[in-house]
């Protein structure tokens, strides 16, 4: 059994250099874990930050569920992950590392049923470097294409 995937950032590869990866838990109310269910979620402009010896997520837009009535809860609102302390001291010792920021790649919910939230430590790219990147891609596009009809 795989990860089902409930929302990507997929413009994160292309804005930034991914160093490093984490897996995380996240906290959420039970309406929220139904809207993540039905794919309603959004990582864009959304980035976590370690504050107290903890690390928490911001900006990711969970749509509220509709059948919730008792619970009127915030789009937007800031919610907490959850690593281990090793984990966690580790990125506080990276974050203030000049230029790295922490930036949410995935959500995807275990074969278990876990909702679970993949981190990048990452550096933003410049202008420049984005370019290269997409040359690069574009060549081995070409090369990839060439290679198809040669052996055909």
């Amino acid at each position: 059994m795989s990860n089902k995937i409930v929302c990507q950032n997929r413009k994160a590869r292309h804005e930034y250099e991914i160093d490093e990866v984490f897996e995380a838990g996240i906290v959420l109310l039970g309406p929220e874990v139904k809207s993540l269910r039905e794919g309603r979620a959004n990582l864009v402009d959304s980035y976590a930050k370690v504050k107290g010896g903890e690390v928490f997520l911001h900006g990711m837009h969970i749509t509220p569920y509709s059948y919730a009535h008792h619970m009127e809860l915030e789009a937007t609102r800031t919610r907490k992950l959850l690593l281990h302390n090793k984990e966690i001291k580790r990125l506080i010792g990276k974050t203030q590392e000049k230029g790295l920021t922490l930036i949410p790649m995935k959500v995807y919910f275990t074969p278990k049923g876990k909702v679970k939230i993949e981190l990048a430590l990452a550096r933003g790219k410049k202008k420049y470097d984005k370019r290269q990147s997409l040359k690069e891609k574009d060549m081995k596009r070409e090369m990839d294409q060439a290679k198809k009809r040669y052996e055909h």
